[in-house]
Formats: C-alpha cells, sequence, structure tokens
C-alpha cells in the first residue's frame, strides 16, 4: 500500500508537449488548437505553454488543479511519443484527492480543450471509504491503482458493457489486466446513493462510473487513449517513471 501526502507540484519538470492537432481543428477554431512545443524549448516556455491551455480552457472553474493538469499532460505526451495511444484525441483524468461524492472523472478533447464529460467515479472498496487513501497493484487487494493506463477493447460482462485497461507503469499499475480492472458501470455510482450514503459505493478496484453514461463514456475513450488516475501520494510522484521521463 502507498501512503498519502501531499507533494508541491515544482518536484516534477515538465517535457514538451506533442500534440498535433488535425488540420480542420486548427483551421476551424485556432484560438483554442493544441500547438505543437518543440523539444528545443525551455523548461520555462513548456510551463508557459501548459499554463495557457490551463487558462483557455477554463480548466480551474472545472475542478482540474494545474498541477494535476501538468502531470496528466506529461504522461500523455509520453505514451503518444511512444506510440501507445491509437485515439490520442482524448485523454480521461481521475481525481482521487477528492471524495467520492464530488464529480471527479474528466474526459477531454486535447485538441480543442473541450470537456466531454464530467461525472462521478467508484474508487476500490480497500482504498478508502469517502476518501481513497491507499493504492495497490496487488492481485485480490479490492484496492484502486494509481496511474497512466491505456485504454483497450470492450467486453460484456457481470457488469454488462465494459472497458479493458493495461497499466503502464511498472509496480503501480501494471497487473490491472490480470486483475480485470475494467471501467464499467454501477448503479452504486450515482448521485441517490450519495444522498442515502454520504459518499459512493466502491469497486474491487475498477474506476467504476454511473451506469446511465457508462456506454457512451465507453465508446468515447475506448481503443487506445489516455487514463489516468491521480492521488497525491509522494512514493508515485516520485518514482513514476512516465512523469520522470
Amino acid at each position: 500500500m502507498y501512503s498519502l501526502i501531499r507533494l508541491p507540484f515544482a518536484a516534477v519538470t515538465l517535457m514538451a508537449l506533442s500534440f498535433f492537432a488535425p488540420a480542420s481543428v486548427s483551421e476551424s477554431n485556432p484560438a483554442t488548437a493544441v500547438s505543437v512545443i518543440t523539444s528545443g524549448n525551455t523548461n520555462k516556455n513548456r510551463s508557459a505553454e501548459i499554463t495557457e491551455k490551463y487558462s483557455l480552457w477554463q480548466l480551474q472553474t472545472e475542478g482540474i488543479s494545474i498541477d494535476l493538469f501538468s502531470y496528466a499532460m506529461k504522461g500523455y505526451n509520453y505514451l503518444n511519443e511512444h506510440r501507445r495511444l491509437n485515439n490520442p484525441g482524448i485523454i480521461t483524468i481521475i481525481d482521487f484527492s477528492k471524495p467520492s461524492d464530488e464529480k471527479r472523472l474528466y474526459i477531454l478533447d486535447v485538441f480543442t480543450g473541450k470537456l466531454l464529460f464530467k461525472t462521478l467515479v467508484a474508487h476500490g472498496r480497500n482504498s478508502g471509504k469517502e476518501l481513497a487513501k491507499s493504492f495497490s497493484n496487488a492481485a485480490s487487494s479490492f484496492s484502486s491503482s494509481l496511474g497512466f493506463y491505456v485504454t483497450s477493447d470492450t467486453y460484456n460482462g457481470k457488469h454488462g458493457y465494459s472497458l479493458r485497461l493495461n497499466g503502464c507503469e511498472k509496480g503501480f499499475n501494471d497487473n490491472a489486466y490480470k486483475r480485470a480492472v475494467v471501467v464499467h458501470g454501477a448503479d452504486y455510482v450515482s448521485e441517490s446513493f450519495i444522498q442515502q450514503n454520504g459518499f459512493l459505493g466502491r469497486s474491487h478496484g475498477c474506476p467504476a462510473i454511473p451506469s446511465a453514461l457508462s456506454q457512451k463514456i465507453i465508446d468515447v475513450i475506448k481503443d487506445g487513449s489516455c487514463l489516468f488516475i491521480y492521488s497525491p501520494v509522494k512514493t508515485y510522484l516520485i518514482q513514476s517513471a512516465l512523469l520522470k521521463s
């Protein structure tokens, strides 16, 4: 298990973003299309670019912190540069620093900055009650796992239409596929459940989402998009290979 601690973002050095907006996006809406930052730019310029997009897209008003956005873009960039993303236009960010009664799953169009979804998401049963405080990569831990994932294929299982995930970070989430950690809908992920209990129900480690939105969300993020599960855990933020790249 990993312990929870808040770590200032200054500890992480940002690398160049490699967002490549299609011509149609750039031509139709040049004010919001993401520009390419070349590797020759300084860290200061790269940080400024991230800050600019964060402000332009008004992510603070949606509850996404600049630290979270910067971490997410760093890992996204690594996966995209290494050709791991077949669906590079989408990123899913899950903020487990927030309690489960808040909407803490965000799906962004990285070409335009449009927020496609903002909704509830459950954490694992053994990660905590209202707040996820501990995380594990172990089988049968019933805990959530931090880090970057690439979405895979869909299937119909005991939770209905579901989406497999490939964990990209050794020691943190690389057992996700074997553990059957998937995106699926669940009745315990709802406002009515929160009203009755004060917090969401919990999964066996899956990032479970509202049943009413599950098919729409899965169809948007499936087949090779980036998914990032975040919590300010010192061990993860220091040791993550993607954040150190």
